[in-house]
């Protein structure tokens, strides 16, 4: 909300404006600081790359400590520059995971044993499963918590898919929305697995939703669906993400348009089409991405370890 817009939204505020000495004088202050830079800030783990010299794409200036440059574009230019910003975010639990395995590998050497390797952790170590299943998840990043604990023993979960999803699912949105008591019954057989909904589905998303059980619950799932149904490209299915993301109204009306005319194409029904875009946009609110091995990594650290 800018001054401007204020006083076309509100009517009295001219009147007050022109009637009162000390209002005016405020509000001419205002307007001669509004649109003026507060202060600058740094990304705590962006780093923004170029294929050639960064000058060649944005101006730098110095961070306080006066060590690193830094872009004078926030986030929104530098895409809009062609440079691309990946977040780097430092995470404890990799560095405690070093000194776990530091500490196993002494005592194993010392009896003889080799080397835990980490890299041949199996995905499906059925010792490690039954240790998750009776919640006994103390001390495992992003598992240990009461109430996810409580989950866990309510899922049951028995793959590598399901640990991933378990992340996933524990947050406000998913909870909140049903999701996760979906989700649960459909692993356990007390509801039907549909793609993504019994009365609005499609076979060729089955691929694509199998995983979860047909419910929609990553990001790379949303990406995936436009894909299979509407023929968008990597680029485009990422731009329609980063709008159901941000819930603008202009860009949905347009994302919806570019959906059904490539469902058209594929021949799907406009309607079933129109449905299951209302779908994808509704999970699209509490999507995360599919990622995450460190909780396995925990299990069978603490497993084995």
């Amino acid at each position: 909300m800018t001054l401007a817009k204020a006083f076309e939204a509100e009517p009295q505020l001219p009147e007050i404006y022109e009637a009162d000495e000390e209002v005016k004088a405020l509000i001419d202050m205002a307007r001669k600081l509004e649109g003026v830079t507060r202060n600058a800030g740094k990304h705590a783990g962006g780093v923004v790359i170029a294929p050639t010299k960064i000058t060649d794409f944005a101006p730098l200036y110095c961070d306080e400590e006066g060590k690193h440059p830094v872009t004078q574009f926030d986030k929104s230019d530098v895409e809009y520059a062609g440079l691309v910003k990946f977040d780097f975010l430092g995470l404890r639990t990799l560095t405690i995971i070093n000194w776990a395995l530091e500490m196993i590998n002494k005592r194993r050497a010392k009896n003889g044993e080799p080397p835990l390797d980490i890299a041949a952790i199996p995905l499906d170590d059925k010792k490690s499963f039954d240790m998750l299943q009776r919640s006994e998840t103390t001390a495992v990043f992003q598992l240990e918590s009461r109430g996810m604990k409580d989950l866990i023993k309510r899922l049951q979960p028995d793959c590598f898919e399901d640990m991933i999803a378990l992340v996933a699912l524990f947050r406000p949105g998913p909870l909140q929305s049903g999701m996760v008591d979906n989700f649960i019954d459909r692993k356990h057989g007390r509801e039907e697995i549909s793609y993504p909904d019994v009365q609005w589905q499609h076979e060729s998303l089955k691929p694509v939703l199998e995983p979860t059980y047909g419910i929609i619950l990553y990001q790379e799932q949303v990406m995936q669906i436009a894909q299979v149904l509407s023929g968008y490209t990597l680029g485009g299915a990422d731009m329609l993400r980063r709008a159901m993301g941000k819930k603008k109204p202009e860009e949905m009306a347009k994302q919806r348009s570019v959906f059904a005319e490539g469902a058209e194409k594929n021949g799907i029904n406009a309607e079933l089409a129109m449905k299951i875009f209302d779908l994808v946009e509704k999970f699209a609110g509490y999507g995360l991405t599919n990622r995450t091995l460190r909780p396995m990594l925990w299990c069978h650290i603490k497993r084995y370890g």
